[in-house]
């Protein structure tokens, strides 16, 4: 056993060792931006300025910022991947929400968000909690060109959107917020493999949309294993707890055809690099290895109970949260741990590395 564990910690230093490596090499690569679309996995407080009840702008969210405790929006215990991906870039250490009235376009110039927390790629998503749509979040990009040529001339402002790393994680909402928990609407319109296409050709798309917009480093994360989140657990115990393997095969499916729409994408425009990110996989390791990435609790989340709490039921009142999220996987029934977000942020700039998007 203590050979085992011994073993365990090798591995997991060893891997730290070549993500650190890796994200040194992608320091030194030129980009003067990183631009954010996507849901509640990379929103940094877009939804703090929408009438919507779907937020995270409550203590204990932000516990473990840097400088403090501090609740910005993020659905988290600190930072989120776009965070962490900008200051191993050498950019700031947190990329600004675009609705946050507290900065500016010089701010936006090095780093903007336009994520909104339960949004998806089917417009219908959105509606369900009424949060800002993909189409809007590419309006607000369009926008922010716009300012970014007031403030800075055409050649620097297209020399800042061609040069920045794009980041874009959204999908899990589509099927767990809307076409599964709904039950309405798009479950009656389309079977889940339809659902899936849809939703591809959506994606493909808003890349498209992006892209002529001037848009050229681009990442696109695939789905984790939704059918593990603790939320998706809970409402499993009717039949005996454990991850939901139907939304597990949902996502590998899913996966698989956003995996293949990338390579056709690429094919279609040269200029356009862009990365899948297999999310998935990785989510898979850290459960059936917590140990070799130190952590103890890989089911429940850290915040109350860990079993359903997410926004508002995720609050400074809440009974048994943890005292160290590094332990966990999840931080509330839906959303990881800053140390998962720093693995997750590391893969990124590892693929990107890799196949040349820096």
């Amino acid at each position: 056993m203590a050979t085992s564990r011994r073993h365990s910690k090798i591995t997991a230093a060893l891997f730290l060792l070549a993500v650190a490596s890796t994200t040194a090499s992608v320091a030194r690569a030129r980009v003067p931006a990183v631009i954010v679309f996507g849901d509640s996995t990379v929103d940094t407080g877009n939804n703090n300025q929408i009438p919507t009840p779907l937020r995270a702008d409550i203590p204990p969210y932000g516990r473990d910022m840097p400088g403090g405790p501090r609740a910005t929006g993020r659905f988290g215990n600190g930072r989120l991947p776009p965070d962490l991906i900008s200051e191993a870039l050498g950019l700031p250490p947190l990329v600004p929400a675009y609705l946050d009235p507290a900065y500016g376009i010089k701010d936006f110039a090095r780093g903007v968000c336009f994520a909104s927390a339960g949004t998806g790629i089917d417009n219908a998503t959105a509606d369900v909690l009424s949060v800002i749509p993909l189409w809007k979040e590419v309006e607000f990009y369009a926008e922010y060109q716009r300012r970014l040529r007031a403030q800075f001339g055409a050649a620097r402002a297209r020399a800042i959107v061609r040069g920045a790393l794009h980041v874009v994680s959204i999908g899990t909402n589509d099927f767990l917020e809307n076409y599964f928990l709904l039950a309405t609407g798009r479950f009656a319109e389309f079977t889940v493999p339809e659902f899936e296409d849809f939703l591809v050709a959506g994606a493909r798309a808003f890349l498209t949309a992006i892209h002529r917009l001037g848009a050229r480093r681009v990442t696109f994360a695939g789905l984790a294993a939704i059918g593990c989140l603790p939320l998706e657990r809970t409402t499993n115990v009717l039949r005996g707890g454990g991850c939901v393997e139907e939304f597990n095969e949902v996502a590998r499916s899913y996966n698989a055809k956003v995996e293949a729409m990338v390579r056709e994408l690429r094919a279609e425009f040269p200029r356009l690099k862009v990365a899948y990110i297999s999310v998935y996989e990785n989510f898979v390791k850290l459960i059936t290895n917590p140990d070799q990435f130190g952590l103890e609790n890989v089911e429940e989340g850290c915040c109350a109970t860990g079993r359903f709490e997410m926004g508002y039921m995720c609050n400074e009142d809440a009974p048994l949260t943890c005292d160290d999220a590094d332990k966990f996987l999840f931080w509330d029934a839906f959303h990881p741990t800053e140390k998962v977000n720093r693995l997750m942020a590391n893969h990124t700039l590892e693929v990107c590395y890799q196949e040349g998007v820096l």
